[in-house]
């Protein structure tokens, strides 16, 4: 599931990417609300989280502007301002839900998985497939051939960010800012090695092989049979 983070507060952000990371979520981060609206208008996140004060552009008024433009994603709003009123005026501004600042991260959690379960229909938004390659997201599932295939958590990540580029050259850039969350190159194998165990995984027992190499280039998820 791909999430937006929009959200000021650095310590809170980084505590919420984390975690969502930690239980396999690819998180995309804007620490005001210009930015975020700019990111959210892509239309390519499952889920935004909305920090109802934000600089430049408050958080109403960044979901408002995503409803008049014809978004349809699910938001679920996080605020200090837990009164009745404040949760109606964030409801009626167009958010799908509405957590009160402090929360316990677990709470967190299961309300994106509930807004996610409400919104998306399962067969359409929440299984991926590349030829025999099956990816239930709500299951946490991967089987090829219709064999079970064990992943650990950033394994899963990884595999499902290639399995939405798929037919697409990733770069190593990409990945590390998108699976590990660096923005910088820390000079380490880890790609390598986490490749080598998921081709290990997907491909070695099976045909044809889907994850390959492009060399000077990054990696690519495709069925080299396809003409």
């Amino acid at each position: 599931m791909n999430i937006l983070l929009i959200e000021d507060d650095t310590h809170t952000a980084s505590f919420i990417q984390k975690g969502l990371a930690e239980s396999g979520y690819i998180v995309d981060h804007a620490a005001d609300g210009e930015d975020g609206l700019h990111l959210a208008s892509t239309g390519q996140y499952d889920v935004l989280i909305v920090d109802r004060m934000l600089p430049k552009r408050d958080g109403l008024s960044v979901i408002q502007a995503l409803r008049t433009r014809g978004l349809t994603t699910p938001v679920l709003i996080l605020s200090a301002l837990g009164e009745v009123d404040n949760r109606v005026e964030g409801l009626r501004a167009g958010g799908d839900d509405y957590l009160v600042k402090p929360y316990a991260f677990s709470e967190l959690l299961a309300r994106l998985q509930a807004l996610s379960r409400r919104t998306q229909p399962l067969q359409e938004q929440t299984v991926l497939r590349l030829l025999d390659l099956e990816m239930d997201l709500m299951k946490r599932q991967v089987k090829r051939a219709g064999t079970v295939i064990t992943l650990q958590p950033r394994e899963f990540t990884l595999l499902e960010y290639l399995m939405r580029h798929t037919g697409q050259v990733v770069t190593r850039t990409m990945l590390l800012e998108k699976v590990w969350d660096y923005h910088f190159d820390p000079q380490t194998n880890v790609i390598d090695v986490h490749i080598s165990r998921l081709r290990g995984k997907i491909d070695r027992d099976f045909d044809p092989p889907l994850l390959h190499t492009i060399r000077g280039a990054g990696y690519m998820l495709y069925d080299p049979t396809a003409a």
